[in-house]
């Protein structure tokens, strides 16, 4: 299974186009549509947030609510298009008021963008770089998520930290996060805990008044995942290097950490490694999961547990300088509408990828064609690992 999206950020639309999708998968309306409107919410969002009203139409490889086996599209409408049409035009001609951008802003894709393209318009670059794409990615993981709670797997994240403001919490590593869903959805951070949700409001809105932006981290868990997913015969074909590309696809994402992460090297091997243990009622387990779900780039059956770290925004209300690329004199960088944080979306943008990748490993590992295969490939294999703990 993969995607493949389009769409600049001020264009009329974004689409998504993903193949390799089994045939015969419940697909629902509702739920992609939930999945984009948990990307849109958290507290610093940006102005933009309440002019889309992100909303899917599938327009291809879907009947009757079940999915063909062929590809399904999926196309988002960005309503600010009515305002950018002019700027934005396919094939019109620029109108003469038309203003370029010229002054890139640090820690955007704008400058870099301009020098590997040779255009001497950072708009070229900056509607496609801006993070707006990543609702079309969310549509299309909807699919995948779609998948994996049919073969018993959830995903789902929350937010850890933002700016200094923490989440006190007790090891995650020893069992899984036990955390109520509707705790996490209902806080305006996607933060568990009602204290820990105050102080990082508080956190962002003292960056809004100093013009400041703030980034942070959050985790991402899937539970209910079978050992053995993944592989260990090639570089490419390890978990661990899938869900980390994925991972670091996701614009301002700058680091990524599978269980105890960088805090295992600071450690000796016995406070790091998880005895292995046998419930003759479970099979093979871990005394605790401090490797966070993956051995050998393999899946170990234990909860997945990633942590991301999310860098701040780069528009900020008090520019940093540039160069102006027209004149090649100091200046300040431009401000686009934007985020003062955008933490919380960036996690189920975050889900969206996991999910990805975990869905392709259960495609690789138990069959692509039917629905109906591969849940019996996956009850056999199920069956199969049992009995060799007996």
């Amino acid at each position: 299974m993969r995607y493949l999206t389009a769409g600049e950020s001020h264009g009329p639309e974004l689409t998504a186009i993903v193949e390799g999708v089994p045939a015969g998968l419940k697909i629902s309306e509702k739920h992609i549509n939930a999945d984009l409107k948990r990307r849109q919410s958290g507290y610093g969002r940006g102005a933009r947030q309440s002019i889309e009203a992100d909303a899917a139409r599938v327009t291809s490889g879907v009947r009757f609510g079940k999915t063909l086996g062929s590809p399904v599209t999926l196309v988002i409408e960005n309503r600010d298009w009515a305002n950018w049409s002019e700027r934005m035009a396919a094939f019109e001609s620029a109108p003469r008021t038309l203003k370029r951008e010229v002054t890139p802003r640090p820690g955007h894709a704008d400058l870099v963008g301009a020098v590997k393209i040779g255009t001497e318009d950072c708009r070229d670059v900056l509607e496609r770089a801006s993070a707006r794409s990543t609702a079309s990615l969310v549509a299309a993981a909807s699919i995948a998520r779609e998948f994996l709670a049919d073969v018993g797997v959830e995903v789902f994240s929350y937010v850890s930290s933002i700016g200094d403001a923490r989440l006190g919490e007790d090891d995650p590593l020893l069992s899984a996060p036990d955390y109520k869903p509707l705790d996490i959805e209902m806080s305006e951070v996607r933060c568990p805990d009602a204290e820990a949700t105050r102080a990082m409001k508080r956190a962002i809105d003292d960056a809004a008044a100093a013009g400041e932006s703030l980034g942070g981290t959050f985790r991402v868990v899937a539970l209910g995942l079978v050992p053995g997913l993944g592989g260990y015969s090639q570089p490419e074909s390890r978990l661990t290097s899938q869900i980390g590309a994925a991972l670091f696809g996701i614009p301002a994402i700058k680091g990524v950490e599978f269980g105890l992460g960088f805090g295992a090297a600071e450690l000796v091997g016995s406070r790091v490694h998880d005895a292995i243990e046998l419930d003759r009622g479970r099979g093979f387990t871990r005394s605790s999961n401090r490797a966070g779900g993956l051995e050998g780039g393999m899946t170990t059956g234990l909860p997945l547990i990633v942590t991301c770290a999310m860098k701040p925004i780069p528009t900020l209300g008090h520019a940093l300088g540039t160069i102006d690329l027209d004149t090649l004199e100091p200046t300040e960088a431009s401000r686009e509408r934007s985020d003062v944080c955008a933490v919380p979306a960036a996690a189920v943008v975050a889900e969206a990828q996991v999910a990805f990748v975990l869905a392709n490993a259960y495609l690789d590992k138990f069959g692509r064609d039917d629905m109906r295969d591969i849940r019996s490939a996956i009850k056999s294999y199920r069956q199969r690992i049992r009995t060799m703990s007996r």
